[in-house]
C-alpha cells in the first residue's frame, strides 16, 4: 500500500495557488484512474484507488500548510505504514516553473509542510518536487506562492498535471525513470530536436547554367636566340 500526499491550503480561497500544486497532483490521479470520491478523514480529504495492482490512499491535509505533518502521520499509523511508503507532492522554489524531480529523504529546504511532516514521520519519504519558480527576493516568497499561476502558465500546468497522472503507477513501482519519461512526454521536456536534414544541391536552371571552361594548352617555350628572333621578324 502507499500514501500519495498533495500539499496545500483547503478553501477555494487558496486553490488556483502555486502552493497547491500538490493538491492538483492528486486531484487530478483521483480524477484520471477512477478513485473513490472524496472523503473527509485524518483532518484532511482521502481518496481510495489502485494503481499498477497495489493499493493507493491519496490524502489532502486541511490543516492549512504548517500542521500537514499532524494529518500525514495520523493516515500513516492508521494504515501501519512505514514513511518510506510515502510520497509528498509539493512545490518547489528551487526549481524552474513546471520542472519536476524526485527525492528520497533529506532536508525540508524551508518548505513548511515538509518541516511539518518531518515533525511526525521523520524525513525518510518520497517528495515529488513541482518547480513553480523563485520570485528573485525571499521577502516576495510568501506572497508569490500565494497568487495563482497566471493565465499564460495554464497551458503548461495542465500538460504536467496530466503527466503526472500518466507516471502515477511507475511512482508505486518505484521506477522513477518511467515517472519522468511519462511527465516528460506530456510537458515535451525530453523531446528530441529534429534534425535538419542537409539541403539537396539544386541544378541550376537552363538560362544560368555556364558553359563548362577548358584549360588552354601552354604556350610552347621559345628556345630562338635573339639572332634568330630578330631574323625572323624581318623575314
Amino acid at each position: 500500500m502507499k500514501l500519495f500526499v498533495g500539499l496545500g491550503n483547503p478553501g477555494t480561497k487558496y486553490a488556483g495557488n502555486r502552493h497547491n500544486i500538490g493538491f492538483m497532483a492528486v486531484d487530478q490521479i483521483q480524477a484520471d484512474h477512477g478513485f473513490a470520491p472524496w472523503r473527509s478523514k485524518f483532518q484532511g480529504q482521502v481518496s481510495e484507488g489502485v494503481l499498477a495492482g497495489e493499493k493507493v490512499i491519496l490524502l489532502k491535509p486541511e490543516t492549512f500548510m504548517n500542521l500537514s505533518g499532524q494529518s500525514v502521520g495520523e493516515a500513516m499509523r492508521f494504515y501501519k505504514l512505514d514513511s518510506t511508503d510515502v510520497t509528498v507532492f509539493h512545490d518547489e522554489l528551487d526549481l524552474p516553473p513546471f520542472k519536476v524531480k524526485l527525492k528520497l529523504g533529506g532536508g525540508h529546504a524551508g518548505h513548511n509542510g515538509l518541516r511539518s511532516i518531518h515533525q511526525h514521520i521523520g524525513p525518510h519519504y518520497g517528495r515529488v518536487r513541482l518547480g513553480v519558480g523563485h520570485p528573485g527576493h525571499k521577502d516576495k516568497v510568501s506572497p508569490y506562492v500565494l497568487s495563482d499561476f497566471a493565465k499564460q502558465e495554464h497551458k503548461w500546468l495542465d500538460d504536467l498535471m496530466r503527466g503526472i497522472s500518466d507516471g502515477a503507477e511507475h511512482l508505486v513501482d518505484d521506477d522513477n525513470a518511467k515517472f519522468t519519461n511519462a511527465v516528460a512526454l506530456r510537458t515535451g521536456g525530453q523531446k528530441p530536436k529534429a534534425e535538419k536534414p542537409a539541403p539537396k544541391p539544386t541544378a541550376p536552371a537552363e538560362s544560368d547554367a555556364q558553359p563548362a571552361r577548358t584549360e588552354e594548352p601552354p604556350a610552347p617555350e621559345d628556345t630562338r636566340s635573339p639572332l634568330q628572333k630578330l631574323a625572323d621578324k624581318f623575314r
